[in-house]
């Protein structure tokens, strides 16, 4: 018995024609489901570019409640329309304070829990902590018509801990939307590969697929320029890339995954009957 899953990530050039943007992000979701897939992976905050590049108060405007952000909506209307599943990242207003965060839509259209992103960075030219509060919603895995899935939202990509959780949790994979390219402190240094095997080792460890979707091209807001290295992916259950985009063009990628197989794989692997919680207390310490 298998239980084939055709997953597409979108990595998509932004602009400050937040129309256009969600235009755009329609029309990809259009051709990708029109190719057959089921589950559709957009960046993230794929509604504008990344304007967490500096500390600008005016910003803040861009920010939504939930139940009134007009991206949900249409991507709600979408998901609906072609019955696929969409996890939309956005940027939330919760009264004073704001997050960055992701709705889970299922393929009817349904809006499923929030998640709001957990580890927030903060350096030259990703100056989030300024925008985003730590979400408070723990880590989410949302059974969906296709499946059942984790996320984590950019920086949370880099920390084992959440994807282990993810997967205890039952996540048959694992997406990450992503916003992620050149460093404005250092011209030289190029993450593009680390970031790659970071996921990679995560999809390993855990016998889990991931699918990250990252922007590309070059934005350059407020005098500070950011070159978003594309290079989205799609891994199997051992990590190996089943699919990965170019790092200057907009693409879509594919892959098809029985998930009823990776199952099998993981079960069978061990990993988890010789876990040893007893002996990991240290991960739960700032400090030792």
């Amino acid at each position: 018995m298998s239980h084939v899953v055709k997953f597409a990530a979108l990595q998509l050039t932004k602009s400050w024609d937040l129309d256009n943007n969600l235009a755009k992000a329609k029309a990809a979701i259009r051709d990708a489901a029109a190719n057959g897939a089921n589950v559709i992976v957009p960046q993230e905050l794929f509604a504008a570019p990344y304007f967490c590049k500096k500390q600008e108060a005016k910003y803040f405007e861009l920010a939504e409640e939930t139940e009134n952000c007009r991206l949900i909506q249409e991507m709600s209307a979408l998901a609906k329309e072609l019955g696929v599943v969409i996890p939309v990242s956005y940027f939330e207003k919760a009264g004073n304070t704001f997050f960055n965060s992701l709705v889970m839509i299922d393929a009817d259209g349904r809006v499923l829990e929030n998640y709001r992103k957990s580890h927030i960075p903060d350096g030259p030219g990703y100056s989030e902590k300024y925008y985003f509060s730590p979400g408070d919603t723990g880590f989410k895995v949302w059974q969906t018509r296709f499946g059942k899935f984790g996320v984590g939202i950019c920086w949370d990509q880099w920390f084992p801990e959440l994807a282990r959780s993810l997967a205890l949790n039952g996540a048959e994979a694992i997406f990450y939307p992503t916003a992620i390219g050149s460093e404005p402190q250092d011209p030289t240094l190029d993450s593009r590969d680390h970031w790659q095997r970071t996921m990679q080792g995560h999809s390993a460890a855990n016998l889990v697929p991931v699918i990250a979707a990252n922007r590309t091209g070059v934005e350059v807001d407020d005098g500070i320029e950011t070159t978003f290295y594309g290079s989205s992916f799609i891994t199997d259950h051992t990590g190996a890339k089943l699919a990965e985009a170019p790092r200057n063009e907009e693409a879509i990628i594919y892959a098809e995954i029985d998930l009823q197989a990776t199952a099998k794989a993981r079960h069978a692997w061990g990993l988890f009957r010789d876990r040893r919680p007893d002996l990991y207390t240290s991960v739960g310490k700032l400090a030792v």
